[in-house]
This record gives structure tokens, C-alpha cells and sequence, in this order.
């Protein structure tokens, strides 16, 4: 029977069977990453390994580093580049690529280096920022991401922990050697002599860590914090073993007089110290004392900044230790730990579709920003340097 009569609105060639189309994301370019030396803060480690540069560049990334950055932690310039990195000598250099990775805030005359809408990562330090800085940043109209608020996609802060775990072992490490050059004692008891008193003022990452490495080392432990749930999370993961605290000040006093260490575990936004000067008034002579968080925040009100050129001070007797960057003592250990992470944070965005994308596609990258295009984004930072505060989910859709 012909068909040649039948109407048809569609020709032929739109009646054959075509391929299925399905949706294809579509990849963000690849990007230049500039790592700068460090200048602030007699800073060691750095963001990238040699290894992590490789996989870089063989991913289609272009790397720019500037001479030297890699010194503290071991690593050569002849390493970076046999890895495929390009070494510069100029600083403006790289900071003028589309992905800034840096361990401390850039300096105010590092931020003139950068180009508008470069992508900065670095750690924040809000303790030692003030509101000019973040003016001066919002200028050149960049989008920041701050250590310190970077989530995973289990609202994990990923790299908080990551440097808080290391952080954590090295102040009980330090506290060792400063306990022995103060006063010649052993943090771990032996047979017939009493082990070290350490107490702990947080339970959370840094605590936990904190007071597994005290425990290896055989000492006493006593660990405080106003979070039930985290004392409790402590508990599980030391099998009890360890007595803890509200923080009580009548507790905590009795418990600072009989220290031997005090290790500062918890970050205080709120400025108000947790320990007082009169605590530390009556805590024995050649006492150690570690503030690791006094970067956000100080726990001990007798605390200070120090420096790796004098890591530590003396008050009232006891040794004080203040440095932001503790983790800098152990530079090779902190960069492998610190590039791990950004060598999988940058695959698996580039993966995703870029920043740009995942700005849009995932709440977490949202998190993790406190400016975005020179608008400040963080509430907590805007409520504490009186800034104009901007939605970022109103910024970006």
C-alpha cells in the first residue's frame, strides 16, 4: 500500500533514529598556579611537593614558583623544576596567576602583586588581621579562601584538622624539650619517678592529638573543655584512660598548680583567655606552657606572639610558647601533609568543572570563601572589623 498520500508535518530525515545526546559537564580550563615564597612569620613549610607539581603538570597545569620556596622544607628549586614547575625569581610573578596557594596571608604589599579575580588560598590568622587589611584586599576585587574554612563535602573543616593533627603532636614534642631544658625533667615517668602532669585545655582535634601523643610519652594527662559531646568523643578514643573536665576555674586551678605543662588547645574568637595571669601566678617554676591557638584567639591571658628566633618567653616563672606557625618546626612532614590535600582539592575541581563551576554547584566552595570578587562573604569577620556584609548564595547563582 503506497504512502506517498499520507500527510506529514515532519520530513524524512527528521523521522530517522538519531543518537541519544546526553549532558557532558563541561571542564574548567586549566589554570596557572603560582606558589610564592614565604616572608612572614620565619615560615618553613610550604603548600606543594615536587611529587604533587608533577601530576600537576601532567594534568595540563601550569606551575610558577618562585625561587626558594621550598627551602624550609627541603625541597630545591632543582626538584620543582625537574618536576616541571617554571622557577621565577620575581615575586610579582607569582602572584599575578589565576591560583595563589600561600600557608600565611599575603603581606599589604604582596596583595599590589595580584590581578583582580585570581583566586587566593591561603590561611587567615584572623587574630593578626585588622580592618585595613581586608579593605586593601577587597581592592583588588579577589576571591579568598581561607584555610581555616575549607569543608568537605561531610561539613568536615578537612584542613583544620589535617594541620591541627600535626599540631597537636608537635606541642607535646616541644613541651618535651622545653621541660627538660627548664627544670631537666622527662615528660614520661620511669620506674620510681612520677611521670609529668599535662594539662590540656580543649578536646577537640589539636586536644586529641595532643593527648595521644602525651600518653605515648607516659605522661599524666588531664584534658578540659566546655563540650560534653568532645570529652565524651575523647573518652571512646583513649579507652577512658584519661580524666576529664568541664571547665571549671575551681578544677582548673587546682589542676594548673600541679602542671608541669599546659598545653592552649582551643580557639577563642571572643578574645577572653581562659586561664588568667593569676592561674599562671601560681603554677610552679619552670612550667611549660603552649598557646597553639593564639592565632584565633588566646587561652592563656599571660600568652604572647613568639618567633622561631625566640620560639618562647618567661613570665612569672614559667616558660611561655606563642607561635602561630608550630607546625613550622616540623616543615617536611606539615608540606606532605598540607600538599596531599591541595593536590586532591584542585584535581577534583578541575574534575568538576573549575571553581567557577563548583561555586555555583556546591555549598561546601561556598563555605570556604570570605571574599568574593573584592565582597566580603564571611559574617563572622564582617561582625568583628564592622564590614558590609554579603550573602554569597545572593552573589552567585
Amino acid at each position: 500500500m503506497s504512502t506517498t498520500n499520507i500527510f506529514t508535518p515532519f520530513t524524512e530525515e527528521e523521522l530517522m533514529p538519531k543518537e541519544e545526546k546526553l549532558e557532558v559537564i563541561k571542564k574548567g580550563k586549566q589554570f596557572s598556579i603560582g606558589i610564592p615564597k614565604e616572608t612572614s612569620l620565619n615560615e618553613r613549610r610550604t603548600c606543594i611537593t615536587p611529587d604533587a607539581v608533577q601530576v600537576l603538570v601532567e594534568s595540563g597545569h601550569e606551575l610558577i614558583i618562585e625561587a626558594g620556596a621550598g627551602e624550609g622544607s627541603f625541597f630545591t628549586d632543582l626538584q620543582y623544576s625537574e618536576s616541571g614547575a617554571r622557577i621565577t625569581n620575581d615575586p610579582k610573578e607569582a602572584f599575578s596567576q589565576d591560583l595563589i596557594l600561600k600557608i600565611n596571608p599575603p603581606t599589604e604589599d604582596e596583595i599590589d602583586y595580584m590581578r583582580p579575580n585570581t583566586y587566593l588560598v591561603s590561611a587567615l590568622q584572623i587574630n593578626l588581621r585588622d580592618k585595613a587589611y581586608f579593605l586593601k584586599l577587597a581592592e583588588k576585587k579577589v576571591n579568598a579562601i581561607a584555610f581555616e574554612f575549607i569543608v568537605d563535602e561531610y561539613r568536615q573543616l578537612a584542613l583544620v584538622r589535617l594541620v591541627g593533627e600535626i599540631a597537636g603532636t608537635v606541642s607535646v614534642l616541644y613541651a618535651s624539650e622545653l621541660l627538660a631544658l627548664s627544670n631537666g625533667l622527662m615528660l614520661g615517668g620511669i620506674t620510681g619517678v612520677r611521670p609529668a602532669e599535662v594539662v590540656i585545655i580543649g578536646a577537640g582535634i589539636v586536644g586529641e592529638f595532643a593527648t595521644k601523643a602525651a600518653i605515648g610519652l607516659g605522661a599524666s594527662v588531664r584534658v578540659f573543655d566546655n563540650s560534653l559531646s568532645k570529652l565524651r568523643r575523647l573518652h571512646t578514643l583513649v579507652d577512658s584512660r584519661v580524666p576529664t573536665s568541664i571547665i571549671d576555674p575551681k578544677e582548673l586551678k587546682k589542676a594548673l598548680r600541679r602542671a608541669d605543662v599546659v598545653i592552649g588547645a582551643l580557639p577563642r574568637l571572643n578574645m577572653t583567655p581562659i586561664v588568667t595571669e593569676d592561674m599562671v601566678m601560681k603554677m610552679k617554676k619552670g612550667s611549660v606552657i603552649i598557646d597553639i591557638t593564639i592565632d584565633n584567639g588566646k587561652v592563656i591571658e599571660t600568652s604572647e606572639l613568639t618567633t622561631m628566633e625566640d620560639p618562647y618567653i618567661i613570665k612569672h616563672g614559667v616558660i611561655h610558647c606563642g607561635l602561630p606557625n608550630l607546625t613550622s618546626r616540623m616543615p617536611r612532614t606539615t608540606t606532605k601533609a598540607i600538599s596531599n590535600f591541595f593536590l586532591s582539592y584542585i584535581l577534583n575541581y578541575d574534575e568538576e568543572g573549575g571553581f567557577e563551576n563548583m561555586l555555583v554547584r556546591k555549598n561546601e566552595m561556598k563555605q570556604s570563601l570570605y571574599m568574593y570578587k573584592g565582597r566580603h562573604t564571611k559574617k563572622i569577620i564582617c561582625d568583628r572589623f564592622g564590614l558590609t556584609y554579603h550573602d554569597i548564595n545572593l552573589l552567585i547563582f
